[in-house]
């Protein structure tokens, strides 16, 4: 295995973000959190209070010579919507904006280039709106949190929106996932 590195993204609610990456071959942990915002040590209620300038957002830890930052973020573009600004389905305010939070020079390049081949294959309907935003500190989200669709599957909330969710993306990615 080579060095783990991370990276951020925020799809709206982190719930879903977080059930997506963890079943991808070569991520190692998956974290929910809050990135992008001015409040230190910001509550899920401060973050939902839409004033913090929070982000939910996930943490990735992945191993890059299983899963390539640029194979990372087309995942991460195809299971959200990218064309709504600050808007998730029924989630609204910048909390849920889509956004990648780079962490170099690198990384804000590849990512604004996964953006333009996106743009140029022209699968959405509108203009891709996420943002490339440089990482801030990471806070993670509370406890009950994380690895919430594992342990609420039967929950309203995850059953009419991460379940389909993981349907469709183990569709489409059935070559990425872990028990592939």
């Amino acid at each position: 295995m080579s060095e783990l590195r991370t990276a951020i993204v925020a799809g709206g609610c982190f719930w879903c973000t977080e059930a997506v990456f963890l079943d991808v071959r070569g991520v190692d942990h998956v974290e929910s959190g809050y990135i992008g915002g001015q409040q230190p040590n910001p509550t899920y209620n401060d973050v939902c209070s839409g004033t913090t300038g929070h982000a939910e957002a996930v943490r990735i830890t992945y191993d890059p010579a299983v899963l390539g930052y640029r194979d990372l973020l087309h995942i991460f573009f195809a299971t959200h919507d990218p064309t709504t600004l600050n808007r998730q389905g029924h989630d609204v305010g910048t909390q849920y904006r889509s956004a990648v939070f780079y962490q170099d020079e690198q990384e804000r390049a590849e990512a604004q280039a996964v953006i333009e081949e996106l743009e140029q294959q022209q699968l959405f309907d509108r203009p891709i709106v996420t943002t490339l935003e440089p990482a801030t500190r990471f806070y993670p989200a509370e406890a009950y949190h994380q690895d919430y669709y594992a342990r609420n599957r039967v929950q309203p909330y995850c059953m009419a929106v991460i379940t389909p969710k993981l349907a469709s993306f183990r569709r489409s990615f059935a070559d990425r996932l872990k028990s592939a």
